[in-house]
């Protein structure tokens, strides 16, 4: 089994910081892609940010210069840095990994965290 366990969530007011983790365990030979959607109330999941492994971040244009992705891959970890935080950011964040299982089986799965909360108040 796959486990990827966020944590970092929170409440802050608009303009502060927050950073992501978000932890890969399990039985994992590789991760291929690695990154954070969210979803809003009433609205739904977007991709945020995502990484392939050695490969630079793709960030949504709503978080571009404000949001950095980045991977520990001795840790299978990877975290957001959000930064300039606004009201409108404020949405349950999960992880998502593409995730080879085995040496012998080249396919991938895909995996989500449990969701963290993150609330911007103006």
């Amino acid at each position: 089994q796959v486990q990827l366990v966020e944590s970092g969530g929170g409440s802050v007011q608009a303009g502060g910081s927050l950073r992501l983790s978000c932890a890969a365990s399990g039985s994992i030979f590789s991760i291929n892609a690695m990154g954070w959607y969210r979803q809003a109330p009433g609205k739904q999941r977007e991709l945020v940010a995502s990484m392939a492994d050695g490969g630079s971040a793709n960030y949504a244009d709503s978080v571009k210069g404000r949001f950095s992705l980045s991977r520990d891959n001795a840790k299978n970890t990877v975290y957001l840095q959000m930064n300039s935080l606004k009201p409108e950011d404020t949405a349950v964040y999960y992880c998502n990994a593409d995730i080879r299982r085995t040496a012998w089986d080249t396919r991938l799965s895909v995996y989500w965290g449990q969701g963290t909360q993150v609330t911007v108040s103006s």
